[in-house]
């Protein structure tokens, strides 16, 4: 009995303090899906600036539009009225959210979490890509125009389709996550040979 009790002890001391991963093995393998987010939103939007006449639309899809709109709030012009302030807010909470998932992407296992740190890795592309456009611009750059029957979605950029990306993997990661937590629970709740919790026969 008393060696039952010593061995669930240390199982719950290691559970408290998760092993970080070493570097090549972390999350951070993933950085490089974050830079290329942001080589390729910055490369977009320049090539916007440089073609497009600001709100003149160009027919992609009957559904779809390119068009040169500029944004000083945050995704799909939230808070884009106010007076200039909004964006070094977003500027400020675009670091520290970076910096979190930053944090949380360092101490995952890019083996065994390859979902979650491509979720996370995506998050940050895109809060980054964005971040460079208010360092630089002042404002973001969309250019993406959805439409259906006359009405029309606030307009988007690629780091807004890679946040929102992103989050539905962290979603999606959440899920089969809880899934596979409760199937473990119920196994455990079993015991051996569909016996009693205790693994007694």
């Amino acid at each position: 009995m008393t060696r039952r009790h010593e061995d669930t002890t240390t199982v719950v001391s290691l559970d408290a303090a998760p092993i970080i991963p070493p570097l090549a093995a972390s999350g951070w393998r993933w950085l490089p899906l974050t830079g290329a987010i942001i080589a390729a939103d910055q490369g977009v939007k320049a090539l916007i600036e440089q073609h497009f006449t600001l709100w003149q639309p160009v027919r992609v899809l009957p559904v779809l539009d390119f068009i040169l709109t500029y944004n000083t709030g945050a995704a799909f012009s939230f808070l884009a009225q106010q007076a200039g302030w909004q964006r070094w807010l977003f500027a400020i909470l675009a670091l520290a959210v970076s910096g979190v998932l930053l944090g949380w992407l360092r101490r995952l296992r890019s083996a065994s979490q390859p979902w979650l740190c491509a979720a996370l890795a995506l998050i940050v592309g895109g809060a980054l890509g964005n971040l460079v456009d208010r360092l630089t611009r002042g404002r973001v750059v969309d250019f993406i125009d959805a439409h259906w029957a006359g009405h029309h979605f606030p307009a988007f950029n690629l780091a807004d389709s890679a946040i929102t990306v992103g989050a539905a993997l962290l979603i999606i990661d959440a899920w089969f996550t809880g899934r596979a937590a409760r199937r473990d629970r119920d196994t455990d709740g079993r015991g051996p040979a569909g016996g009693d919790p205790g693994g007694k026969a």
